[in-house]
Order: structure tokens, then sequence, then C-alpha cells
């Protein structure tokens, strides 16, 4: 794990921004396609302003939520609509962005609908996670219904989630899948999620599901 401490919150959504941009331009020099994977929330909303206006193939770039709660794209607390609107916009508006939602009242009935279209597109090329101060990353909630599969080495690439206290249920990258992004990166805010962080380092995934993803993760801190 790499930490990189910056002096504000602005400079690091820019220099994160085009970090994020060269991964994948980098990625592009040897593949037709990259697939950018990114969290909803408040967090990543500036980094996306940046990266949106990157000078990048983005018509080879597939985007996808780490996450998403099983609401459709036009509700207020939709991942992928967060990205539609902050990400995929101004350049990026060519990039093609891959839901993690279905119209089904359970997500576990087309699941494997929603995985169908990921599986070509593994490892990951650029994977960007926030952490809450619960050190949840993605839908990944420490004693969530449905954490212990969503953990597992053997796990496929999406696991259905009910976290405690959450009003819906949730649709996650599983943690395989997110540790296996040939580039990852990690943005947290506040003395609170650094301290979680640095906890989360000394405890098993099953209690610290960030934990799960930190090997060779790069991770950017502002106060």
């Amino acid at each position: 794990m790499k930490l990189i401490d910056y002096p504000d919150r602005e400079m690091l959504a820019i220099d994160l921004a085009n970090r994020l941009a060269g991964d994948l331009e980098n990625h592009l020099l040897t593949h037709e396609t990259a697939t950018l994977a990114v969290p909803g929330g408040t967090t990543p909303g500036p980094v996306f302003d940046a990266l949106c206006a990157a000078s990048l193939d983005w018509h080879r770039v597939r985007v996808l939520p780490t996450d998403e709660r099983w609401v459709p794209q036009d509700h207020p607390r939709s991942n992928a609509g967060l990205i539609a609107s902050r990400l995929m916009c101004n350049r990026a508006a060519a990039a093609t962005l891959l839901p993690l939602h279905a119209p089904a009242e359970d997500p576990a009935d087309v699941l494997a609908e929603l995985e169908a279209p990921l599986i070509p597109l593994l490892p990951l090329s650029v994977l960007l996670l926030g952490m809450g101060t619960d050190m949840h990353t993605a839908s990944l909630f420490p004693g969530a219904d449905g954490l212990d599969a969503a953990l597992a080495p053997e796990a496929p690439a999406l696991a259905v989630l009910k976290p405690c206290g959450q009003p819906e249920t949730r649709v996650s990258l599983t943690a395989q899948v997110l540790d296996g992004a040939l580039s990852k990166h990690l943005v947290i805010y506040g003395a609170g999620k650094r301290e979680a962080l640095e906890r989360a380092m000394k405890l098993p995934p099953e209690e610290a599901p960030v934990q799960a993803v930190l090997s060779a993760i790069t991770v950017h801190w502002a106060a």
C-alpha cells in the first residue's frame, strides 16, 4: 500500500484524476478496451469533474459502478445516476456505462444477467474505491448479510448484500474482482477515515472489509 498526502482536497481531486487518466491511457496502448470501476457517494464527485475532461479514447472505455443500491438509475440514491451525471459528460460522454441494476424486484433473479457482460472485461483495468469510517468499501459492509460470500476467494464477480441499517439491498463487485484490478486507488478524506484505514490494516476482512483490497493499492488522502 502506498499513501499520498495532499495539502487540500482540490489538489487531490486534480492529481487523482490525472493519475486515473494516465492509467487508462497506458492500458489502452496495449488493449482494445479499458474498464474503469468507480464508486458512488459524494467523495468522488470532484474527481469525476476533472477526469471527464481528460483527452482519452473514451469510446474504448467501459465504466461501471463498484456497487449499486437496488434502485433504478433515475433514483436519487443510484450510484449509476451519479456516475452518469458527474463523470460521463464532457469528453467522457463517449464512454459506455455498464449498470449493476436491472428491472427486477430481487437482484438475485437477474445477477447472472448483470454478470455476463462483465466477465469478458476482467480483470478491471482501473479501480477507484472509497471507504467509510466503518471500514466498508463498495458494498462490502461489516456484518452485512452476504459478506462472507462476497469475500470468498472463489466468489463470482457479483454478490448481493444486505447491510445492516441500510434501506436498500445492494449489488457489489466481490473482493476478488476488486483486489484483482490492474491499477487500484482509494480516496479518503478527513482524520476519521485515515484512522479507520490504520485500524483496518490490523483487522481481518470480516471485520474491516477494505482490508481485502489493500494489496498494491495507492491511497489518496486529504484532510
